[in-house]
């Protein structure tokens, strides 16, 4: 009987072993931002850029929120990896890779929202990247700013010249927070180690809309300016070259 016992036991074991956990094997990568303007790597305080408009600026601050992250990979499975908002910050090269975890060996696409959900928004002083601390959230009209953009330019009409966009929103109408979705070329897309992604500042200034310093040096508060903004930067995504 204890040996009957024993195979009995030692049986169920096996079973909760083979067939008890979930053996997906999660693989590890990078996600890494890498910022420019055109075809400039950027600096920040240190040199010149032109826009497609003939404007001069020099780039003091540029920050954004990424949330939502969720990857594609073989037949056209999707599996969202994360809700929390990173937030990625030029002058913090630390927060520009993101490290996480996917269950396909294959990644088709990657898509992400830049900006935060209307929940956190909501939510009141919170800490992490969402500390009031790290300069992206309003006192004054409770909630965050998903994207900021700041310098100097001549042809900026305000005092010091110093232009500032910080765009945000959340409500209907006026919601900022934009989804994208970025397609990996066919002969990456087996079992990288890292996904580069390019941000384009010039693309705040002309995609969908044209932006002109010179016109419109200001932006601190939801509504149309900062939609039509928010459109041209969701264009400013791409895949870059991967190492």
């Amino acid at each position: 009987m204890k040996n009957k016992a024993y195979l009995l036991v030692t049986g169920c074991l096996l079973l909760v072993v083979l067939f008890g956990f979930d053996t997906k094997q999660q693989h590890k990568f990078t996600i890494h931002f890498n910022h420019k303007i055109g075809l400039k790597e950027l600096k920040l305080m240190d040199e010149k850029y032109i826009n497609d408009f003939g404007e001069g600026m020099i780039i003091a601050k540029f920050k954004y929120y990424i949330s939502n992250i969720v990857l594609t990979g073989d037949g056209g499975k999707t599996a969202a990896i994360a809700a929390s908002p990173w937030l990625i910050d030029e002058a913090d090269s630390s927060s520009k890779s993101i490290h996480i975890s996917s269950p396909f060996t294959n990644i088709t696409s990657i898509q992400f929202q830049v900006g935060i959900d209307s929940i956190k928004n909501v939510s009141g002083v919170q800490t992490g990247s969402l500390d009031p601390l790290k300069g992206m959230f309003w006192t004054w009209n409770t909630g965050y700013i998903f994207a900021k953009l700041e310098g100097y330019s001549d042809t900026a009409k305000v005092p010091g010249h110093y232009f500032t966009y910080d765009i945000g929103g959340f409500k209907k109408g006026e919601n900022a927070a934009r989804k994208i979705t970025l397609q990996l070329p066919v002969s990456r897309i087996a079992n990288p180690a890292s996904i580069n992604i390019d941000a384009d500042i010039s693309k705040w200034f002309l995609s969908k809309y044209e932006i002109l310093i010179s016109r419109t040096p200001i932006c601190h508060s939801p509504g149309a300016l900062a939609m039509q903004i928010a459109d041209n930067y969701s264009d400013m995504f791409s895949i870059g070259q991967f190492k």
